[in-house]
């Protein structure tokens, strides 16, 4: 019931529709209990009267008109209104739902995204929301519409034969401890299915997403038989689903088959002892019809609803999911230059330590680091020893376990994210790039840019080139993941994205390790303009690539073991000349000068 009535806070905003959706319906089911009665005065009036036969066959073409006109001007418009209004109130709650919980995500932390799959996350989204829409349109109006044709009835009923109506209720209450009994198991079996469900869906986002690789390890036959499996697990969820639910609709549809041989039987008696017209028995069996078809619609919609409570149930644990990294009350703005807008830039790690989980390793151990104004630093180490968890903590996607960060003397935790992000570019080794067009991925820099700022950032990293020679220059779609382009084209707009947002702080991220030779270059030539006068942190594999850093920390273990500039680095015969050492890069060169 918790998860109902925080449903309900997304309804209230739509309760004039919804009330205007069930009169409409009120009158659309009213117009064919009309019928019944039609009937009744045929039989029991019109035809035994002593009328003459044509009185009788004017007044039956009277009566005849006037349905006709009820039935086919009056309802059709009540039908269409009912069914339009009653779609256009779910859809839009349901539009609202899903923009809150895209708001959601967006703040969810990167420890939430590592432990659950995407496809689990969009089914959230997607299907659970979707699941939800029954409980507007059944919930809301046509149980409400059920349960007044339901009462209108039986005062037809009870006005037409008290006696004859409590032998038509006497199993109602045997229907209502069915449901009872019946449907609590029914919510449980629902949420498994729909987890099993999420499951499913992914692992098969997995899958499709990693397709290249199934195809060159030729696991094709294996990858089907994880398939099967998992897909059996479903079946075997929904088959349980399924079983219980055909067990419910048995049992309460043999309850309510009872009610109409219990009248047939009671009505006969009656008429058989002439206390009962024929009209009255043909008029309350038809009745009989408009009271039980509802009730069976509200078993029906006992199973939808409890599907909708259930994905209720999943869409809040997913909305209670808590956000690791919050802004502070009263978070401020880092300090900027009046006059060029800018922070300056200084970042000093101050006894910085850090762990994934709370009973976890330490990754990062006591770290101090100043990185001044405008200079590029370079982190460098083995595989594990805290280079990427160590940026990662500068824009928080993470926040640090012991000690402080701050940017131009302010804790980074006593600023807002989206202040402190805005002022951080990033260019990672595996850049993210959307499906969509080549101008919209860029624009992902600055949304508000306009066009000349846009060829320009793309210029400034060496990509108006290429994007002029795809099919429809700017406006090509990139393809998920940006299919359609090189690594080193990807990295280009990657990079043309940050010259958009011209941060005052630079982040590279093995950005050219995967490239070749001709791309690195490019690229190379890319980010010396980018860096310029920037605060720049560079993590790099590839010692080649950073001599020219103002300073190079190396990193292992999670501490800083050395710092200092290339050649300095080298004297120390320490940690760094064992790595340049081992990737035999030599003596310096002009190919690798010592800057």
């Amino acid at each position: 019931m918790n998860s109902i009535r925080r449903y309900m806070a997304y309804v209230m905003p739509y309760w004039k529709q919804i009330l205007g959706t069930i009169f409409i319906g009120i009158i659309k089911f009213s117009i064919p209990l009309l019928l019944p009665l039609m009937i009744k005065y045929v039989i029991d009036d019109l035809l035994p009267s002593p009328l003459p036969r044509e009185e009788k066959l004017t007044q039956l073409f009277w009566l005849m008109a006037v349905a006709f006109v009820v039935f086919t001007v009056v309802r059709a418009p009540v039908e269409y209104w009912r069914q339009y209004f009653a779609q256009w109130v779910s859809s839009r709650i349901l539009f609202d739902i899903r923009n809150q919980l895209f708001t959601h995500l967006q703040r969810l932390s990167m420890r939430y995204y590592n432990n659950h799959k995407t496809g689990e996350v969009v089914s959230r989204v997607i299907n659970d929301v979707e699941s939800t829409k029954s409980f507007i349109e059944t919930g809301l109006m046509n149980i409400w519409l059920d349960l007044i044709t339901i009462g209108l009835t039986l005062s037809v009923m009870l006005y037409m034969d008290v006696k004859l109506t409590l032998v038509a209720i006497l199993v109602f209450p045997l229907y209502a401890m069915s449901v009872k009994y019946f449907y609590k198991r029914l919510r449980q079996l629902t949420r498994e299915r729909s987890a099993a469900l999420a499951h499913l869906q992914g692992h098969l986002h997995e899958r499709v997403n990693g397709m290249s690789l199934v195809r060159s390890f030729a696991l094709e036959e294996h990858e089907s038989r994880v398939f099967a499996k998992e897909n059996n697990r479903f079946l075997q969820k929904a088959l349980e689903h399924t079983r219980w639910n055909a067990n419910t609709f048995a049992a309460v549809n043999t309850v309510t088959d009872i009610a109409p041989l219990m009248v047939i039987a009671y009505a006969g008696y009656q008429v058989i002892g002439g206390t009962l017209t024929i009209g009255t028995l043909v008029a309350f069996y038809a009745y009989l019809e408009r009271l039980y078809t509802p009730l069976r619609r509200l078993v029906n919609s006992s199973t939808t609803l409890t599907q909708a409570v259930a994905s209720m149930d999943r869409m809040f644990e997913f909305i209670d999911e808590s956000y690791d990294i919050v802004d502070k009350p009263g978070a401020g703005r880092l300090p900027v230059d009046p006059q060029t807008g800018r922070i300056r830039g200084e970042i000093r790690f101050e006894n910085v330590s850090f762990r994934y989980r709370k009973d976890g390793p330490l990754v990062l151990d006591h770290v101090n680091l100043t990185i001044n104004p405008g200079e590029t630093v370079a982190i460098v180490g083995m595989s594990g020893g805290g280079k990427t968890s160590l940026i990662s903590l500068l824009p928080r996607f993470w926040d640090v376990t012991e000690g402080r960060i701050t940017i131009d003397g302010v804790d980074i935790r006593d600023v807002q994210q989206q202040n402190l992000r805005s002022h951080i570019g990033m260019v990672l080794q595996d850049n993210i790039l959307f499906s969509e067009s080549a101008r919209v991925n860029i624009l992902m820099g600055d949304p508000d840019a306009d066009e000349a700022a846009v060829i320009e950032a793309a210029k400034a990293a060496n990509a108006h080139e290429f994007i002029m020679e795809l099919p429809d220059g700017y406006d090509t779609e990139l393809g998920e993941r940006g299919v359609k382009l090189s690594g080193g084209q990807k990295q280009r707009i990657a990079i043309a994205r940050v010259f958009l947002r011209d941060p005052a702080i630079l982040i590279l991220d093995e950005a050219t390790s995967a490239l070749d030779l001709e791309s690195e270059h490019m690229i190379q030539e890319s980010l010396a303009r980018l860096t310029k006068g920037r605060t720049t942190i560079i993590v790099a594999h590839r010692l080649s690539t950073i001599t020219h850093a103002d300073k190079i920390v190396v990193m292992k273990e999670g501490r800083i073991v050395e710092q200092g500039r290339h050649e300095e680095l080298l004297a120390l015969k320490g940690v760094y000349h064992n790595l340049w050492s081992v990737q035999d890069l030599g003596a310096p060169t002009a190919e690798h000068p010592v800057s």
